[in-house]
């Protein structure tokens, strides 16, 4: 089978991750960018359909967050 949705909704939680404020706690910073390679190996056997929730899920999160920090500049 091909791993395409698991692999971009961890590209896209990666993206997301990377738009979000950093912790003060480095060990908490490290545990959160470990988070998506985690759910990436997850998520290779979840059924297709709750993968490509998640992936929309973090599109349109992506999408919001790009439009509010513009809206604050």
């Amino acid at each position: 089978p091909y791993y395409i949705t698991p692999l971009l909704m961890g590209a896209s939680m990666f993206v997301q991750q990377k738009m979000t404020p950093t912790t003060a706690d480095p060990m908490q910073a490290k545990i959160f960018m470990f988070m998506p390679v985690v759910f990436t190996f997850l998520f290779l056997n979840f059924p297709s359909g709750l993968v490509i929730y998640w992936l929309v899920n973090n599109l349109l999160t992506i999408a919001q967050q790009m439009y509010i920090n513009r809206r604050l500049r």
